[in-house]
């Protein structure tokens, strides 16, 4: 099993370290700065390895050199994205396997908050690493792709087992569950959940990572298949990429 360790900095990013003790490899998730995670690597005894991005923005790559330069870290990332992922030297596309020390992540391309966006599936630790396309409660803006594009992205990442645990990249839960409850107002799952987030927040908990099974319940993203979703906003019988993209023009207007 994986030891993952979740580093918060700035108002919101998760950095993860993320350590296969049989090898004693490393590996840092989208590191937004450097210092932070050199610090609770070093405080570990842990030698950084490898970094792995799900995407570009700099939110998420922009300790990569700095990482690079203090460890000689093997940047792993995009195929389709390499001009903007810096120092990459290990490229990844959909359906890949990313073999780690004595552990494997499968490879998903999750197009939508980004074109070159790709997430980190490691089954034995039942761990995702999603980046920007999959919060608790919500998803990445699109930035770059089509609802379309999200949609299918979010549909791979549902179809995963659900004790999958989620590690997101960022702490937007409590915006999220504000939002989401407008959506399905009579979903009691959902209120429940609303409710232990506010909890957890007040004691400056995280509420990441979440069971994707939760998700699968609540996240009204990945929920647009639904039948009642859709006549809440008065689009029965359209489909499921129509009802997402008016749940995700909601939420950018909100």
């Amino acid at each position: 099993m994986l030891e993952i360790v979740q580093i918060p900095v700035w108002d919101d990013n998760y950095i993860y370290l993320v350590h296969e003790p049989n090898s004693k490899k490393t590996a840092v998730v989208d590191p937004a700065e450097a210092k932070p995670v050199l610090e609770e690597a070093k405080k570990r005894g842990w030698q950084i390895t490898h970094i792995l991005n799900t995407h570009h923005h700099f939110d998420h790559v922009g300790g990569n050199e700095d990482i690079q330069k203090a460890t000689g870290a093997i940047v792993v990332g995009a195929a389709n994205d390499t001009r903007r992922i810096p120092g990459i030297s290990v490229t990844l596309s959909d359906g890949d396997e990313f073999e780690f020390g004595q552990s494997k992540a499968k490879i998903f391309e999750t197009p939508g908050h980004t074109t070159g966006h790709i997430a980190y599936w490691f089954e034995d630790s039942q761990a995702l690493f999603c980046g920007d396309t999959l919060f608790a409660l919500g998803c990445g803006r699109l930035f770059e792709g089509s609802p379309e594009q999200m949609w299918e992205s979010l549909s791979k990442l549902r179809n995963l087992p659900a004790e999958t645990n989620v590690y997101c990249a960022h702490e937007y839960t409590s915006a999220n569950a504000d939002f989401a409850i407008t959506i399905e107002p009579q979903n009691d799952d959902l209120k429940k959940r609303v409710e232990k987030i506010k909890q957890m927040r007040d004691l400056d908990m995280p509420t990441v990572p979440s069971k994707l099974k939760e998700e699968v319940k609540t996240n009204p993203f990945l929920r647009a298949d639904d039948v009642n979703i859709a006549a809440f906003l008065k689009l029965d019988g359209e489909d499921a990429a129509t009802v997402f993209a008016e749940i995700r023009r909601r939420k950018d207007n909100f």
